[in-house]
């Protein structure tokens, strides 16, 4: 017994602490996008998605080979950015499931037509259910980052918070400054470098704040399951060519979080003794996808009934990818 938690808490430190590093660099990197480039650009080219959000959301998570811990604060800042629901929830979906880390790993195992077909199904399904979600109310069902300025005066000195950009027949713009002055322009562009790096490194702690908690507990999640879930049992029900084993091993990969350089080893012993390839398939989408580490991490950015459409749309992933696999390979 002693044993096991000596190995678990040796995994709860390895994952934390990575995890831990991760958020930190990307919610800084964040930050600095948020306020180095000037946001009435980006939201205006988000915005220019329309309807093809949700494949705008799917591509931008080929090549970003993120865990969790990565995709959820690129997220958080894609939403403070103004970018539309549909292209964060595919998002969400596709960067761990449809990178090229992923799909590259399971080309080099398992050939180049199993690969293809694992990128179609999981590409194709997180176009679908970021397109579908990004036209119900789940779009609502988002947690915004409060900044929690310290005094109402905006960076530009303004007594109370104000529109940043100057109209000519004002009286007064934005910044303090009358209408008849050489400069109109808006507060983003008075800024200088500091105040750009303050402003960039103060949202990055507020994104760092807010996902660290979940970040603790999906690594106590990640050690109890790396120990504490024996691979007799994973093999019981996992290790035979039945339909069934499809939906088994779409759920159970839920608790497993299977980091993909793990998951490959083990399903190979697994697929030797008798399981099929679907239920592999079926074991690796839904347990890359929707860990319990993945949804406690997703939980600090989205919403119960988001996390439930989450979670609904990777485990129909899985089970629909599963019986593909079963009936042709």
């Amino acid at each position: 017994m002693n044993e096991k938690l000596n190995l678990a808490l040796n995994e709860f430190i390895h994952v934390g602490l990575v995890l831990v590093i991760v958020i930190a660099i990307v919610s800084i990197i964040t930050g600095l996008i948020r306020a180095f480039i000037p946001q009435e650009k980006i939201q205006k080219r988000l915005s220019k998605s329309g309807k093809y959000s949700g494949l705008m959301g799917a591509l931008l998570g080929i090549p970003t080979p993120f865990c969790s811990a990565s995709m959820v604060p690129v997220s958080m800042g894609m939403i403070e950015m103004g970018a539309p629901f549909a292209m964060v929830f595919s998002f969400l979906l596709s960067a761990p499931l449809a990178n090229f880390v992923v799909v590259g790993f399971i080309f080099g195992v398992f050939g180049w037509k199993v690969a293809l077909v694992y990128f179609l199904v999981v590409f194709i399904g997180s176009i679908i259910f970021g397109s579908i979600a990004g036209k119900t109310s789940l779009k609502h069902s988002v947690k915004r980052i409060d900044l929690k300025p310290k005094s109402a005066a905006t960076s530009c000195g303004s007594p109370a918070p104000v529109s940043c950009t100057a109209t000519p027949s004002s009286s007064v713009n934005a910044c303090g400054s009358s209408p008849n002055t050489n400069s109109p322009s808006s507060c983003a562009q008075s800024k200088d470098s500091n105040q750009k790096l303050n402003e960039a490194f103060t949202f990055g702690w507020a994104l760092f704040k807010r996902i660290f908690p979940y970040v603790l507990l999906g690594a106590i999640i990640s050690a109890v399951s790396a120990v504490f879930v024996p691979d007799a049992w994973v093999e019981k029900y996992l290790g035979n060519d039945s339909p069934l084993a499809i939906p088994i091993a779409a759920t159970v990969g839920i608790p497993l979080y299977l980091r993909i350089e793990m998951a490959i080893p083990i399903l190979q012993a697994l697929i030797v003794k008798g399981m099929s390839m679907g239920a592999a398939m079926a074991l690796i989408i839904g347990g890359t996808g929707a860990s319990l580490p993945e949804i406690a991490i997703v939980s600090s950015m989205l919403k119960p009934k988001a996390i439930i459409a989450f979670v609904f749309s990777v485990m129909t992933m899985a089970i629909v990818g599963g019986f593909i696999f079963y009936f042709f390979f």
